[in-house]
């Protein structure tokens, strides 16, 4: 889908590493205010597609566009101040707390000589309060687990404050219970503010729940692209995952929901019968 309209959207982007190309020609447009979910199988351009979104990675060929401008062709800073992002495996410097590292996500509103203001003050406050991290504040963020040094990486994410924000595997490390717990902070976060949300998952049924937006990925090109039900169909989900499957409805979300049909099936549990009486041995 292409909309001239969008913030942020590509326009026959091209990517890769070396000699290898990645993603190939893809035309997406990032509809504004809403939560996009860019799904697809192990190594088919995901990470990659979200780095180039956000200048990590330059174009071999077509374009990266930002307020209708190449995001390449405009400063760092003034691209960090509407955009952030959340890599995959981000890694802290060694020995900082939270409440640093999360403090950092203000730098981009920060001049040379700013001081720390109470407006960035109250953004880190309210990024460690929603993320659940505040009690960690002066906690080293390498003695943490894993489940919570992703969290303190999502508050640094919402303290910068920016308009868009792309974030690759954020559930990554955290248990059921906290996935849910995120995502919902996600959506509330769009919901309350208005940001622009793209995110990578791997959960397909979760990347249904929770999507306005779903781009399908295969080989570095775009399969399907839509709403949770134009896209999560036994077809798409066969042809992008190679996966047999069955497509029923969520009964809580009533969204797509995608059941594995697999190899193996359940074996039907055999049915004890009834020991045999003398009246049934006279009958017989």
């Amino acid at each position: 889908m292409t909309d001239s309209t969008s913030r942020l959207r590509t326009d026959a982007l091209i990517l890769g590493y070396g000699d290898r190309t990645v993603v190939e020609e893809v035309s997406v447009a990032i509809p504004d205010g809403k939560v996009t979910v860019v799904v697809g199988p192990n190594a088919c351009g995901k990470s990659t597609l979200l780095k180039g979104l956000a200048r990590l990675v330059r174009p071999r060929g077509g374009a990266v566009l930002l307020d209708g401008q190449e995001i390449h062709a405009r400063p760092t800073k003034e691209v960090a101040k509407v955009l952030g992002l959340l890599p995959q495996n981000p890694i802290a410097p060694e020995g900082v707390v939270v409440a640093d590292l999360v403090g950092r996500g203000r730098h981009p509103h920060q001049g040379v000589f700013t001081r720390w203001t109470a407006e960035d003050r109250v953004a880190v406050e309210e990024a460690m309060v929603l993320t659940d991290t505040y009690e960690l504040a002066d906690r080293a963020v390498d003695e943490l687990s894993g489940g919570q040094r992703q969290r303190v990486w999502i508050a640094m994410a919402l303290a910068q404050g920016t308009d868009l924000l792309l974030l690759d595997e954020p559930t990554t490390y955290l248990d059921v219970a906290h996935q849910v717990e995120m995502l919902d902070l996600l959506v509330e976060l769009n919901a309350r503010r208005g940001t622009t949300i793209v995110m990578v998952l791997h959960d397909l049924n979760l990347s249904a729940r929770y999507a306005d937006h779903l781009v399908a990925l295969h080989a570095g090109r775009i399969v399907a692209e839509g709403t949770p039900a134009e896209v999560v169909t036994e077809e798409v989900v066969r042809s992008v995952f190679g996966l047999d499957n069955r497509v029923i409805q969520d009964p809580v979300s009533h969204t797509p929901m995608v059941v594995p049909v697999g190899r193996h099936q359940p074996r039907t549990p055999s049915v004890p019968t009834a020991p045999s009486t003398p009246a049934d041995q006279e009958n017989r």
